[in-house]
């Protein structure tokens, strides 16, 4: 319990959205035969040069970001989480009102071409950022966002494998397989990953995300965790935040155009071993090691249409993608621990009856937080009608 020294501010609002709060009750989706279908993972076929034009260059995609920092340097900051095999900077562009600064506000991050044939979400990343940048003085979404949230763009994980007009990077990698494994880990050793994993992996360790997306394509469906069964079999299996995790993906099909209205996927989301397991993802990754929420975001069923297509796909995401950054400040509870008396930041815990695992995972980043006199933050994004939140401060033992 929070002692009478200590004051726990926390508020609790719903997003503007004709969504439940939460999919309560456990109650389960089924899915026919047809759902579950192989995104091409074991092609690595090539692309013609064609197919790429009206997309941008990796040269394109640096200046852009660059040009964007320039543009618009009172709200962001540019800034490398490492490179690619090629040594191709992996550029990410942070987005507030106090870029690179420490704040008591939550951090999300959207990852973009993580296969190098599925190239749609680094063009919309960047027009997602841009249209905040344009938009934040007048638009009241893209104001939250900004003074609420840092947002963090990554537009490309994988620039080699997009100019090798190919799924996996240089080195022929899926990186969405190259992440250490909850059931089947075969090196946990993060310098046997791939450059472009290690850079994700580091940057985790470095910072504190609530939440994440990435976006692919081949499919329209937001698929969430876990993504792979303990025996290899196609079955839904939930992680232990499973209701929160649906609420997340409902939130980014219902905002869009059409994905919630699909045939394949009820709602247009899925649980991921559901659909089809894999192993080595970045998405549970996340989960599991650094307390994450990411979703798997399908968001175009050609994985590389036109570039035409273009300003089409970005109206059918754009309310999604800036609706699942918000829900982070417009769900949950949001909260800190310090002391009544100095405003000092306070060692303590948060757990949910029932659902503990990423809030003991974020614990353990915040005890570094607080060796450095910094706030120990918690946003859990979700809570159902029977699940209460309990915070406590403890102290060393004489």
């Amino acid at each position: 319990m929070v002692g009478p020294n200590w004051r726990f501010a926390c508020r609790n609002e719903t997003l503007l959205l004709l969504l439940s709060p939460c999919i309560r009750n456990g109650s389960r989706i089924s899915f026919s035969d047809s759902v579950r279908r192989q995104l091409f993972q074991d092609k690595q076929s090539k692309l013609s040069d064609d197919r790429a034009k009206g997309y941008m260059t990796n040269s394109d995609l640096e200046k852009a970001v660059k040009e964007f920092g320039r543009r618009c340097s009172n709200i962001s900051r540019i800034y490398s989480i490492g490179k690619s095999v090629h040594g191709v900077p992996l550029w990410v562009i942070e987005i507030s009102d106090m870029p690179g600064e420490e704040e008591p506000e939550p951090a999300f991050k959207f990852v973009g071409n993580v296969h190098g044939d599925e190239p749609v979400g680094r063009e919309l990343l960047l027009r997602l950022a841009n249209w905040i940048c344009d938009n934040y003085m007048k638009d009241s979404l893209a104001r939250l966002i900004v003074e609420n949230i840092h947002l963090h763009i990554l537009p490309s994980m994988n620039p080699d494998g997009y100019f090798l007009r190919r799924r996996g990077n240089a080195n022929n990698i899926d990186l969405n397989r190259d992440f250490p494994d909850q059931f089947f880990p075969v090196n946990n050793d993060i310098n046997a990953r791939q450059p472009e994993t290690r850079a994700v992996m580091n940057w985790l360790r470095e910072m504190q995300f609530a939440a994440s997306a990435s976006l692919h394509g081949g499919a329209l469906v937001a698929n969430y965790p876990w993504d792979g069964t303990e025996d290899k079999r196609r079955n839904y299996y939930a992680c232990p935040d499973d209701d929160t995790f649906r609420f997340m993906a409902s939130i980014y099909s219902h905002s869009h155009h059409n994905m919630s209205l699909s045939k394949e996927f009820p709602g247009g989301i899925t649980n991921g071993a559901f659909w089809y397991p894999i192993y080595g993802g970045m998405q549970d990754w996340n989960y599991i090691h650094a307390g994450c929420f990411e979703l798997t975001l399908e968001i175009s069923d050609n994985k590389w249409p036109n570039a035409n297509e273009l300003p089409t796909l970005w109206e059918y995401n754009k309310m999604s993608l800036l609706n699942l950054a918000a829900s982070l400040v417009k769900t949950g509870i949001h909260g800190r621990i310090f002391s009544s008396d100095s405003g000092m930041p306070l060692p303590g815990s948060v757990t949910i009856k029932g659902i503990n695992y990423t809030l003991a995972k974020v614990l353990l980043i915040t005890i570094g937080y607080l060796l450095q006199g910094r706030d120990m933050k918690f946003w859990p994004l979700c809570l159902g009608t029977n699940q209460k939140p309990h915070v406590s401060h403890w102290t060393k033992q004489p």
